[in-house]
């Protein structure tokens, strides 16, 4: 499910008007609509505060505003951009200053998208999954065996000991779980002790992030 974890602005300029994007995590409509009411507040002068958030793990919540921008042509076109980057629990509000000259219909929708894919890029979005904290106990030979196999799947080792044996501590996506469990008892002829621990978590710039 992606998420965005830290939220985050950004700005376009179209025919002397500016656009600028504000995104926000949130888990309500509540707390959507307080973050919208925030921005309404701050950008106070500005001719529009367009908004749109999705909230729910199937995005049960939907809503969004042209707040007086002609029908259509604003909020819709934002939320069709969470939903098409398939984002959840999140909220955008795109406020516009007029720079005196009409966009026309498409003109604004293309703005108003392009400025949310803007803001987008300017925040951390994640990818949270569910899956395992995998701990694999091997001896000193089955290290490089280990090491290995993550490799071939793409998988980080994001903790280890080295002992008297070495534990190797890896975060598994719920779909490659039963798989990997194999691949490491064959390697090892079934040497290797597995413990796993239900964990959600995503990366962020490598480093992972557990979510409870």
């Amino acid at each position: 499910m992606k998420i965005v974890y830290r939220g985050g602005e950004g700005e376009i300029v179209e025919k002397k008007s500016r656009f600028i994007a504000t995104v926000h995590p949130v888990d309500s409509e509540e707390e959507a609509l307080e973050f919208i009411a925030a921005m309404k507040k701050k950008y106070w002068n500005a001719t529009h505060n367009c908004s749109a958030f999705v909230v729910g793990e199937h995005y049960e919540i939907q809503r969004c505003s042209d707040d007086g921008e002609p029908q259509g042509t604003a909020g819709r076109p934002m939320l069709d951009v969470l939903l098409g980057e398939e984002i959840h629990n999140a909220a955008v509000v795109v406020t516009r200053y007029f720079g005196g000259t009409l966009l026309g219909t498409g003109g604004l929708v293309r703005a108003y998208s392009k400025a949310v894919q803007e803001g987008l890029r300017e925040s951390a979005v994640i990818d949270k999954q569910d899956g395992v904290l995998l701990s694999i106990r091997t001896d000193y030979n089955g290290v490089g065996k280990i090491q290995y196999l993550l490799g071939q799947r793409g998988l980080s080792v994001v903790d280890s000991e080295y002992t008297d044996s070495v534990v190797v501590k890896t975060l598994v996506p719920q779909e490659q779980r039963e798989e990997l469990r194999d691949a490491v008892t064959e390697a090892t002829s079934g040497r290797a002790e597995l413990e796993e621990e239900p964990v959600r978590f995503a990366f962020l710039d490598g480093e992972p992030l557990l979510f409870t």
